[in-house]
C-alpha cells in the first residue's frame, strides 16, 4: 500500500480500486442505498454526500476522484473492521476512512459541494 497521499497509488492498489468501482452505476446505488438506511445514525453523512459529489464532478481531479471513491467504497463495503451493527463503535472505522480522505483532499470540497449535499440531505 501506499505510504500516504502524497505518494502514487501502486498498481496494485490502482487495479484494486478499478475493479471495485468498475460498475458505477451499481456502486451508486449501493452508496445511496446504504446512506439511506444510515443518513440518521450517522454525524458525517453531509461528508460522505459531499465526498460523493465531488468525486463525480468532471472538474475534480483524478487523484482526488480516486482517493474518494476508495473512501466511499469501504463505506459500501458488506465487510469492515468494526461491524457497523455494533452499537457505537460500528461506524468508527468508516468515519477514520473518510476523515483521512476528506484531510487529503480537502482544498477539492468546494463549497458547491458542500451545498448540493446539505441539499440532498434534506431530501433523504
Amino acid at each position: 500500500m501506499s505510504d500516504g497521499f502524497t505518494s502514487r497509488f501502486t498498481e496494485e492498489e490502482m487495479a484494486a480500486i478499478r475493479k471495485s468501482l468498475r460498475d458505477e452505476a451499481r456502486f451508486g446505488a449501493e452508496f445511496f442505498a446504504r446512506l439511506k438506511r444510515v443518513a440518521k445514525r450517522i454525524p458525517f453523512a453531509e461528508d460522505l454526500l459531499a465526498a460523493w459529489i465531488c468525486a463525480r464532478d468532471p472538474s475534480t481531479p483524478r487523484r482526488v476522484r480516486m482517493t474518494l471513491l476508495a473512501a466511499l467504497g469501504y463505506f459500501v463495503l458488506p465487510v469492515d473492521a468494526l461491524p457497523d451493527i455494533m452499537p457505537l463503535l460500528g461506524f468508527t472505522d468508516d468515519a477514520a476512512v473518510i476523515a483521512a480522505a476528506l484531510a487529503a483532499v480537502a482544498g477539492s470540497i468546494t463549497p458547491e459541494h458542500r451545498e448540493r449535499a446539505r441539499q440532498a440531505m434534506a431530501e433523504l
